[in-house]
């Protein structure tokens, strides 16, 4: 390889030469060969050389050489959840670590969350990243030695799974999705000043939903309007309960970060569209399906800095029980919109707001 590339030099630099002048090219054949396979030493020695230091570079990232064992658990598939997970990766792979990742979804099953934590703990993992409520609960449920990772969770606290969000005390910390409600609920009465009902859906199982409901009826009566409940057990409730609040004169709809109303937010959009009942969401992903609007957390960059406290722990030998529950700043937070939602309801927000 060397003599070859030592002969292709050699061909550019007579054919350059040649180009000043036949004689010279003749004259410095055999001293420009030389010269190209000194040239061609050299490249292979410095590619060598760069090759060693991003050897030396990754190794010094995570001197120990160990793959960690890392399992995930997450509740549901949805947007927001799926963001999370993918930002969580992205942060590993950045960080250079070495790993073996056991990806696991509960399709939204309880039950099948309670199968898929007693597997992971049994397989003595390193670390596990739980995310969404439920998954968090049934995980930290079985065991306080392995570290665990919670994310897309509102209230750790409030849902017992930490002493307390500035000082978790045990083997679970993380990452909040606790979204700016009062922000959007401003964003609600801003875009429909004339708004005086408002629903607000939400999966009356999830704990972290509960505190969004409380937080948005407060919220709504600060602004003088009034809040009908909407609260569903099960998927297969959707499209009763939303047909019932519509009948109930709603001027707008309230869906926070909640799993399962993401899950069905096509069919929450569809019926409210039709109906032309705007409806404003806790995150990106339920706009993406058919919703209004929203003033929310970006899920990946969540996600992200969640891995990043994996990292900590697994190389750096950080304490889950010494680490606060971590959120992300508000510049983090984005607005955006559903173009063609908007459209179907006559509502232009492309002069008042840009669409992230």
């Amino acid at each position: 390889m060397k003599k070859a590339l030592a002969a292709a030099l050699s061909s550019i630099l007579v054919l350059s030469l040649a180009a000043c002048g036949g004689s010279s090219a003749s004259t410095t054949a055999a001293e420009t060969s030389a010269a190209a396979e000194t040239t061609a030493a050299s490249a292979e020695t410095q590619a060598a050389e760069s090759k060693k230091e991003e050897s030396t570079e990754a190794a010094s990232k995570d001197a120990s050489g160990k793959t960690y064992k890392i399992g995930v658990l997450q509740f549901v598939q949805h947007p927001a959840l799926d963001k999370s997970n993918q930002g969580f990766v992205a942060a590993l792979d950045d960080s250079g670590i070495s790993y073996d990742i056991n990806q696991q979804n509960a399709s939204g099953d309880q039950s099948a969350c309670q199968t898929i934590a007693t597997t992971l703990v049994n397989d003595k993992e390193d670390l596990i990243l739980a995310i969404a409520t439920p998954a968090a609960q049934a995980v930290a449920g079985q065991t306080t030695e392995i570290p665990i990772l919670i994310t897309a969770v509102t209230d750790p606290a409030a849902s017992k799974l930490v002493a307390s969000n500035d000082a978790p005390g045990g083997n679970v910390t993380g990452t909040s999705d606790l979204t700016p409600v009062k922000e959007q609920i401003d964003l609600l009465k801003e875009i429909i000043p004339d708004a005086k009902k408002v629903g607000v859906l939400y999966c009356s199982a999830e704990s972290n939903s509960l505190i969004q409901k409380d937080m948005a009826e407060k919220e709504c009566e600060a602004l003088g309007m009034e809040t009908v409940d909407m609260p569903i057990t099960a998927s297969n409730e959707i499209q009763t309960v939303v047909e019932s609040a519509i009948s109930k004169g709603i001027d707008a709809i309230y869906v926070p970060t909640d799993n399962m109303a993401a899950a069905g937010m096509t069919t929450i959009a569809m019926i409210a569209n039709d109906n032309k009942i705007p409806v404003i969401c806790g995150e990106d992903g339920e706009v993406q399906s058919g919703g209004l609007c929203t003033y929310g957390i970006d899920y990946y960059e969540l996600g992200y800095l969640c891995g990043q406290q994996a990292v900590k722990i697994l190389t750096e030998g950080a304490d889950p029980a010494t680490m606060p529950i971590e959120y992300l700043p508000a510049d983090k937070c984005e607005f955006s919109y559903n173009e063609e939602t908007a459209k179907t309801l006559g509502i232009d927000l492309s002069n008042k707001y840009s669409n992230n």
